[in-house]
């Protein structure tokens, strides 16, 4: 995964982000990841995330110079620009498209303080539709306190899109309580800090609307998958999801196993941004087949595996449900 900027960034569950620089990655390190992806793991997916890559100015290059070199590629965005750019992300030769939103219309523009946000992802998605042999196309909403209620309303409305997958994400989420218990094992070599506290007011969901949902849109067939993440299956869960974040849901991490994200300075580390701050190389200084084998990444998923799949600060990371 590459974070090819961090201009957008403003919320804390990605710290490990901020403040790098160059705002955007140079078109040579791009070119230069894809070269070593291609040399050395030609299977790979490049993902573009964390901020906003359709803002990114070497976006179609580097996605036309993937294409060159075979690569698979996914785009995450919160398609506010997709309009212009959907007929250029096709020719390019994007594999996957992924869009963020919020709910229904009115509570997604509320959320992002515009008010035509949802109706531009909308036009966006139909304009890449329209452009025929275009990417896979999934749709993703963070379950909060401002769209419970009206999630089965969100599925609905995208009912009849051509859409690969439709997935609901619970929040993500580190109470300070949890980076304590963590850091007293582990904050010498794996230091883990409050995480989305301020952003989250679990107080606020209702968890039997919540539940009454999650079971209605489960018992609904749709012509595209639809999904939970985690995937609870008790309405007990979920109240322990929400009011026991100390309490694993899942077994293990995968994603420090499967994947890496280089930010725009060359710099590299686990998974992607909501892991812990380690970097384990650069660009500039290693290649990417050193730096997948490199000693600090070896020893952390050497200390996952010896303490059974997970630390107790990843109990409510998107990573952290893995089986």
């Amino acid at each position: 995964m590459c974070d090819v900027g961090t201009k957008n960034l403003k919320s804390n569950f990605a710290s490990n982000l901020v403040g790098t620089h160059p705002i955007n990655m140079p078109v040579e390190l791009i070119k230069k990841i894809f070269d070593q992806t291609s040399h050395y793991f030609p299977d790979s997916k490049i993902g573009y995330g964390f901020t906003e890559p359709l803002v990114y100015p070497h976006l179609i290059e580097s996605l036309e110079y993937a294409r060159k070199k075979e690569l698979h590629t996914s785009v995450t965005t919160n398609a506010l620009t997709l309009p212009h750019k959907a007929k250029a992300l096709v020719d390019a030769g994007l594999n996957e498209l992924f869009i963020s939103l919020d709910g229904p219309e009115d509570v997604h523009n509320y959320i992002r303080g515009h008010k035509s946000s949802f109706q531009r992802a909308v036009k966006g998605i139909e304009s890449v539709l329209d452009q025929g042999l275009g990417p896979e196309i999934g749709v993703f909403c963070v379950i909060t306190e401002w769209n419970i209620g009206r999630l089965k309303e969100f599925v609905d409305f995208f009912s009849q899109f051509p859409l690969k997958h439709l997935g609901f994400m619970h929040t993500n989420f580190t109470p300070q309580s949890v980076a304590d218990a963590h850091n007293l094992t582990f904050g010498d070599t794996y230091p883990a800090t409050d995480s989305n506290i301020n952003e989250i007011n679990i107080e606020a969901m209702d968890m039997d609307v919540l539940w009454e949902e999650v079971v209605a849109i489960k018992n609904n067939e749709y012509c595209f998958p639809v999904t939970f993440s985690p995937n609870i299956d008790s309405k007990s869960d979920l109240l322990d999801f929400y009011y026991k974040p100390e309490k694993l849901m899942g077994k293990r991490c995968h994603d420090a196993f499967n994947n890496i994200m280089i930010k725009s300075d060359g710099s590299v580390i686990p998974a992607h941004g909501r892991c812990y701050n380690l970097t384990i190389g650069n660009l500039y200084n290693d290649n990417l087949k050193s730096i997948w084998n490199s000693s600090v990444i070896s020893q952390f998923r050497k200390t996952l595996n010896e303490v059974g799949g997970l630390l107790p600060a990843c109990s409510r990371c998107c990573s952290g449900f893995g089986k």
